[in-house]
């Protein structure tokens, strides 16, 4: 017989059926509770049992009949339980342990309680809080192994007593402190002294709200102060209110702000530098226009009016070489009025508004208007105008004007050496070599003189001829304006040359009226 005691009592394993054993019977309301629940008698012998209990111990009631507990017991919970069972009842009022069934997959708690005349046992099913706290164990040891592993420095203090309870290695590495040291510091110790009594103060009285990262400083192993971010959260860490601290280094980031801040400062003083200037080139650009429109155009009306007196009522006395003198003023004249002109129209366009003035333009009507003023001007020529009749864009009208009597002009000059002249005005929604989506093309040639494509970078820019003034008179500023115009639609401006000719071109952006 296997034997162990409790307060004093001896309980033995039956090994058979004995004599004057008490009767068993099954205590049909303690069903209901579903445990499983067995008095004992001093002896350890069994007096009474309900369902609940045989179901769980796997046994019939005959059978049990005048055995010791540990009888219907399954062997290797008897060899594991039987004798420390023994001594814990032996100088305390209960005991309980737990056994997993690994077949079943359950788990079977037993309670042990002394009252005077035995014990009572309740049998427990307790696989769902067991298999509970077995996730809640697991989730408990990978947290702690990414605390353990995570690159962030991180540390965990006791809220009340402010005492370290857990440091992780990424926290070890960056204070330069041994985990055994961390451990018997208070959290203040890795503050510059007096710094972190305020923000302590502030997380202790957080009150489980989240607090939001704050920037302060800490203080290393060796003395080094540097400036960092925490972040604070709240939680149980064994069995204490504790608070968990994720660290995140920003001196270098700092620095770097701090450098950022400090380019922008000299950025906007540069700035602010520029936009004076701009102002003081807006004012003199100002002036000089003012100039083109007055100052200048005064003096011209007035010697192109006296050369035009001359011609008239000296016309008898004046000889050949002076009507010749005369017309040379003449023209000289109409060329730097048309020069006054155009540089007042190129330093006007970048001051243009196009707001509220972008609208459906008859390009063909614009083209006719402006073909008929050249033959009026210059009735001796023959030049055929090809054009289709209806050619729209949306555009400024005012500058597509501007900008196509340049193109024209050009056009009707560069032919001026051709018997027989041909100019081509056409609108095209894609160019294969420049194809860009939304953009209408307008395409103004001509089969006159061409240019050297080796100087086509040249043609745009205002000043620049790549003909003397003897062969094609101009002043070089009629594609310039081409340009600048096309720039204030937000388009570009090209050209093309061939053994035949030559081509210009506006591409327009096409937004929706």
């Amino acid at each position: 017989m296997a034997v162990f005691s409790a307060k004093g009592i001896t309980l033995r394993r039956l090994s058979g059926l004995g004599v004057g054993q008490p009767q068993l019977k099954a205590w049909g309301p303690l069903d209901l509770t579903g445990e499983g629940l067995v008095l004992l008698n001093a002896k350890g012998q069994i007096t009474e049992i309900n369902a609940q209990a045989l179901r769980f111990l796997n046994c019939i009631l005959p059978d049990l009949t005048g055995r010791d507990f540990w009888d219907a017991v399954p062997p290797e919970i008897v060899n594991e339980h039987q004798s420390s069972t023994g001594r814990a009842l032996a100088s305390s009022a209960q005991h309980v342990f737990v056994v997993h069934n690994k077949f079943e997959g359950a788990w079977l708690e037993y309670a042990f309680r002394t009252y005077p005349s035995g014990y009572i046992v309740t049998l427990r099913d307790v696989t769902v809080a067991q298999k509970l706290q077995v996730m809640l164990d697991d989730s408990e040891r990978r947290n702690r192994l990414i605390f353990e592993v995570n690159p962030n420095a991180m540390w965990i203090f006791d809220l009340v007593s402010l005492r370290i309870l857990a440091v992780n290695r990424a926290a070890v590495d960056f204070y330069g402190i041994s985990q055994s040291i961390f451990l018997n510091l208070a959290v203040g110790a890795l503050f510059p002294d007096g710094e972190g009594a305020a923000l302590l103060a502030c997380v202790s009285g957080a009150a489980g709200q989240l607090l939001e990262p704050q920037l302060c400083k800490q203080k290393k192993n060796d003395g080094q102060l540097v400036l960092v971010e925490l972040a604070f959260g709240r939680l149980v860490w064994d069995e204490h209110q504790a608070v968990l601290v994720s660290l995140a280094d920003v001196t270098e980031r700092h620095l770097a702000d701090r450098g950022l801040r400090r380019e922008n400062a000299e950025l906007e003083l540069e700035l602010s530098k520029q936009r004076l200037e701009l102002q003081n080139t807006k004012r003199d650009l100002e002036a000089f226009t003012y100039a083109l429109s007055n100052d200048l155009q005064a003096p011209l009306h007035a010697a192109n009016g006296f050369a035009a007196m001359l011609t008239d009522k000296y016309a008898a006395v004046l000889d050949a070489p002076g009507r010749h003198y005369v017309s040379r003023i003449q023209a000289s004249t109409h060329q730097l009025a048309k020069l006054v002109d155009d540089l007042r129209t190129l330093v006007q366009l970048p001051t243009v508004s196009l707001s509220g003035g972008v609208e459906k333009v008859d390009v063909t009507a614009l083209c006719a208007a402006l073909i008929d003023d050249l033959r009026a001007k210059d009735p001796g020529r023959v030049v055929t105008v090809e054009m289709e009749t209806s050619l729209s864009l949306n555009a400024d009208k005012r500058l597509v004007t501007t900008a196509l009597a340049c193109l024209l002009e050009n056009a009707w000059k560069f032919t001026s050496k051709k018997l027989d002249g041909w100019i081509k005005v056409s609108l095209t929604a894609s160019l294969s070599a420049r194809k860009t989506p939304g953009e209408l093309v307008l395409q103004v040639s001509d089969n006159g003189t061409g240019f050297d494509d080796a100087y086509s970078d040249k043609l745009f820019r205002a000043f620049q001829r790549l003909h003397s003034a003897a062969d094609f008179a101009g002043n070089g500023l009629g594609l310039a304006i081409v340009k600048r115009v096309a720039e204030r639609h937000g388009g570009r401006v090209w050209a093309e040359t061939s053994p035949t000719g030559a081509s210009f071109f506006m591409a327009f952006p096409q937004a929706q009226t």
